[in-house]
């Protein structure tokens, strides 16, 4: 998920898809701008496209990147069900450095010197005090961990296997589209609604997108962790996204008032069953979300997002809140858009 670029209201209930009523800008994702000045002497991390040695350090040898690679048979599930699970990407060390730079962000007295880099920043995204989430874009700027999550070769390596339709199971140079962090609270922690995540990056294309879903506390249905809908990767509407139901994510069940008869039938969700640094990827037609979080205990995850190499701007406004214009039709590259992975790299010189 992104910034909300269009909201598409349908009539009609689930089973019964009578049409657009309207399309319009959705300005929800205004609420989450950040207007805070970034401290003079603050390094701006996008500004770094390899490893900084916090969680990992840069691949010297390159027959050490085909040990990330995964198996046919993983690559295989992944086309079958639209996402796989149960990944070991972060050691139990590596999520506590990570944790401590989460917890930089929860302190609402202390404000970091580098957390105007943020592309969205929403201490509650629902604006409800019993339905609390977390949400932000834009971290790998401001942390060295969080800067590293981008960059590291298990996930990098096994998304360039799954982001390209045309080519299942080969390797493809990606880029980093963007990251996110999601926090619930214990006792209150907020829904996160049913949704495909390319409904919010319509304005880039073609759509070979990747979400990677990174559990720092290990996820259940109580305490609101990640479940997926299989096979809805296979949902679309004349080649596009399903609709944007809910601006806030707080609504759960919106997205099925759009769904066909064949659809909700089908629409019967499984647990991701994540564990603490276990990994999660799913395809951008995939339909996800995660139920509140009434456990005693918090619901803490990052989540990186890649696109493969050539992905287009299809938009003649920034991509992202604060990041310069890419002219439509131009490709996504350069400071904010970097290549984490391309298969030369594992070739011997």
């Amino acid at each position: 998920m992104s910034r909300l670029f269009c909201k598409l209201i349908f009539k009609g209930v689930a089973g019964k898809m009578e049409g657009v009523k309207e399309q319009y800008v959705n300005k929800e994702h205004e609420k989450g701008r950040v207007d805070v000045t970034v401290a003079e002497d603050f390094h701006d991390l996008s500004l770094e496209h390899q490893p900084l040695g916090t969680l990992c350090s840069p691949i010297k040898d390159p027959a050490q990147w085909s040990s990330y690679a995964l198996s046919q048979e993983q690559v295989d599930q992944y086309w079958r069900d639209g996402y796989l699970s149960g990944i070991r990407v972060l050691t139990d060390e590596q999520c506590e450095l990570i944790l401590n730079d989460y917890q930089i962000f929860l302190d609402k007295e202390k404000v970091h010197p580098g957390h105007g880099l943020f592309y969205e920043f929403h201490r509650n995204q629902s604006g409800l005090s019993d339905n609390v989430l977390l949400h932000a874009l834009g971290q790998w700027r401001i942390t060295k961990a969080f800067h590293d999550i981008c960059f590291l070769p298990q996930i990098s390596v096994p998304s360039s296997q799954l982001i390209d339709p045309d080519n299942k199971g080969g390797q493809v140079p990606i880029r980093l589209w963007h990251d996110q962090l999601f926090s619930k609270p214990p006792k209150h922690g907020g829904v996160v609604a049913w949704h495909q995540d390319y409904s919010y990056w319509t304005r880039t294309k073609p759509m070979k997108h990747l979400t990677i879903h990174i559990a720092l506390d290990d996820q259940t249905p109580e305490t609101g962790g990640l479940h997926f809908v299989p096979e809805s990767h296979r949902w679309s509407r004349n080649g596009n996204p399903l609709p944007i139901t809910d601006a806030t994510f707080g609504d759960m069940e919106s997205l099925k008032k759009v769904l066909t008869e064949e659809e909700f039938a089908q629409f019967k969700p499984v647990p991701s069953g994540l564990k603490r640094g276990h990994a999660s990827f799913h395809h951008p037609l995939m339909v996800h979300g995660s139920y509140a979080n009434k456990s005693e205990r918090p619901r803490r995850a990052c989540v990186v997002n890649y696109i493969a190499d050539g992905v287009w701007s299809d938009t003649n406004e920034p991509l992202l809140n604060g990041v310069p214009l890419i002219e439509k039709g131009n490709k996504m590259e350069g400071q904010f858009f970097p290549l984490v992975f391309d298969p030369k790299w594992a070739s011997p010189v």
